[in-house]
């Protein structure tokens, strides 16, 4: 009526180990390639981009104003988004450079 138990001989512990976090390596690996490495390929050139901001330059901001950039500061440009108008915005907020000539083709 009862059967014996038997031990069941013991799996090795090291390839079980890497087996099952193989998985989990493969994902971070491309997150990495997919998600992490172009946004920090971006910010380095969106850092780039902001070095060599001068005057004169044609840009857009984050917030869709379009102008030219007429005096820079530290952390401030002045934007010279018409005629004789002149705002200021952080230097941070610009999000591309145009070509020049671009305002005057609008």
């Amino acid at each position: 009526m009862i059967s014996l138990a038997h031990a069941q001989a013991a799996a090795p512990a090291a390839s079980a180990g890497l087996a099952q976090f193989l998985p989990l390596i493969i994902i971070f690996i491309l997150f990495w390639f997919m998600l992490i490495r172009p946004q920090m390929k971006r910010a380095k050139e969106q850092k780039k981009m902001l070095s060599e901001l001068a005057k004169g330059d044609e840009v857009i901001t984050a917030s869709g104003q379009l102008g030219k950039v007429s005096k820079i500061g530290e952390q401030y440009i002045a934007l010279e988004i018409a005629d004789g108008v002149i705002t200021q915005v952080q230097k941070s907020s610009v999000q591309t450079l145009l070509p020049k000539g671009t305002i005057k083709g609008l």
